[in-house]
């Protein structure tokens, strides 16, 4: 994989905050990648999912949220939160204003780039990708989180384990569903909401990380 390109972004109202470009020669897209709310960018699924996108032909922008670049525990608020997604869908299409645009992130990262489309904010964005969309908190069942969902213009992909205690599937079924064509669902049998899977299952994480990129870059092609 090629060298990350260390890049900074100011964001309205909350100062400038990390990004890492990841570029390879051959890249056919660019994603806007955030991360989940308890690690950061350079976390080792962040860097892991990053190089397998590169090699699948899917650029990468990772970057911080303002709480993580100032080490802070507690996520931002929403208007905060999405005006960073919004700096970094920028900062990502400045970077490779040749490549199609898309966006996402994990878990949170993934909502809050939901949210940010859903106010429309993304604009150029053609799709948004959810490596574990987080529908509800654990044992916490519920679709509050998803209700913003149906604002959102851009086709969406959602990449699920069927483990993920935050995504009871028999309620995020239904939400896809109702979508309509906007949405695809993946599901990665026995993975959970980090995508790890157990030794048991005949899959190994890296071969789930492989099939998040391969899946995403095929889902893009289609948008």
């Amino acid at each position: 994989m090629g060298t990350a390109k260390s890049l900074r972004f100011a964001v309205d109202g909350a100062g400038e905050v990390s990004a890492l470009l990841v570029r390879l020669a051959d890249a056919k897209w660019m994603l806007a990648l955030a991360h989940g709310a308890g690690a950061g960018m350079r976390h080792a699924f962040m860097e892991a999912l990053a190089e397998e996108l590169s090699r699948a032909g899917v650029a990468t922008l990772r970057y911080q949220f303002p709480y993580m670049e100032q080490q802070r525990r507690v996520p931002d608020t929403p208007g905060v939160a999405t005006a960073t997604v919004a700096a970094a869908v920028r900062a990502a299409r400045d970077a490779a204003p040749d490549l199609p645009l898309f966006a996402g992130g994990k878990s949170f990262g993934g909502r809050m780039t939901s949210t940010a489309a859903a106010e429309g904010e993304l604009e150029g964005v053609r799709g948004l990708v959810f490596f574990g969309f987080p529908l509800h908190p654990p044992k916490r069942p519920g679709t509050k989180r998803a209700q913003h969902l149906e604002r959102v213009n851009q086709p969406m992909l959602f990449l699920q384990g069927t483990r993920d205690e935050l995504a009871d599937l028999s309620l995020l079924r239904p939400i896809c569903n109702k979508l309509g064509s906007l949405a695809t669902l993946h599901v990665i049998d026995g993975a959970d909401h980090s995508f790890h899977v157990l030794k048991k299952s005949g899959k190994t994480d890296a071969g789930v990380l492989r099939e998040l990129a391969e899946t995403t870059a095929t889902w893009a092609t289609a948008h």
